[in-house]
């Protein structure tokens, strides 16, 4: 399916609806393939011992996944995630970002549904795997 919005007007409407992550997530590809966004991993995305916490893989997961369906819909703010399952596979390296491989697998016109694949940057083996449905708001100019 092509693309509905491109990678500037992606990050403006994220700014734009989730300021308070502002500058924690930069797209670093979107295209009908595959979306790859990196967390800027800084000290408060870390846990004891100085790995990257849960929460913060789950959140890049997330943010992943609606990138990737909104990319596909149009800006869609109300959009909202349904249901996520996340598998946490080995310690994420220390001092890197992390990165997502978000694929939709299917897009309907009310659910999409989201595979995510996490990274450490600069390694082949994921950190983490999660799959993600999104709910989409019902077309309301009709």
């Amino acid at each position: 399916m092509a693309l509905q919005m491109g990678t500037a007007e992606m990050a403006s409407f994220l700014d734009e609806v989730f300021p308070q992550v502002r500058g924690d997530f930069v797209i670093d590809r979107m295209d009908e393939d595959m979306l790859v966004m990196r967390l800027k991993v800084a000290d408060r995305h870390l846990r004891p011992g100085g790995t990257v916490s849960g929460p913060a893989m789950f959140g890049l997961a997330d943010v992943a996944a609606y990138v990737a369906t909104m990319a596909r819909v149009g800006p869609q703010a109300l959009a909202v995630t349904t249901n996520c399952s996340i598998d946490f596979m080995r310690k994420p390296q220390a001092g890197c970002d992390i990165l997502a491989q978000a694929e939709v697998l299917k897009l309907g016109r009310a659910l999409s549904v989201t595979e995510v694949r996490l990274f450490s940057e600069g390694t082949g083996a994921p950190v983490a795997r999660a799959s993600l449905t999104y709910s989409i708001p019902p077309d309301r100019s009709v």
